[in-house]
């Protein structure tokens, strides 16, 4: 599982050129399953973006997360992070997860993070076209994937 996080001052997505949300100042979470991905990967990623200390304190110093801040979170499907670029130019996307599988995923990842947040996760729409719309702040963009813990 992998993850684009990014501290924003708002986000917006346009599902299928009809549905527009909104999400105000926190995290704009880009988020990639992959085949290999199960429940543990999606509790462990949840629970560390929670607590990111990525927002300024008092002082204008990194060291407040998520849920201190009392941020907003959207959280976008995008099997384009499973990406693999090694051979040639065209990104292969093997390692992205079925349907089948990633949609309990997502959808657990939603709910895990929702519980730790108190609050709505805003989302997009799994596998549909989305136009998406965010302003940085910082700005700040962290990458984690599941697989590579250190």
């Amino acid at each position: 599982m992998r993850a684009v996080i990014q501290r924003v001052k708002y986000a917006n997505v346009i599902i299928d050129r009809k549905e527009k949300r909104t999400s105000g100042p926190g995290l704009m979470i880009l988020l990639g399953i992959g085949h290999s991905d199960n429940e543990d990967d999606v509790k462990w990623l949840a629970n560390k973006i929670l607590n990111l200390r990525i927002f300024n304190d008092v002082k204008g110093i990194m060291n407040q997360s998520i849920k201190e801040i009392k941020g907003e979170i959207m959280v976008i499907s995008q099997f384009t992070l499973m990406a693999q670029t090694k051979k040639g130019n065209r990104p292969s996307y093997g390692n992205a997860a079925k349907h089948e599988h990633a949609i309990p995923l997502y959808n657990l990842f939603k709910t895990v993070t929702q519980n730790g947040l108190s609050k709505q996760v805003i989302s997009g729409k799994f596998g549909s076209n989305m136009e998406v719309e965010i302003v940085n702040d910082g700005p700040v963009t962290i990458c984690i994937d599941t697989k590579n813990r250190d």
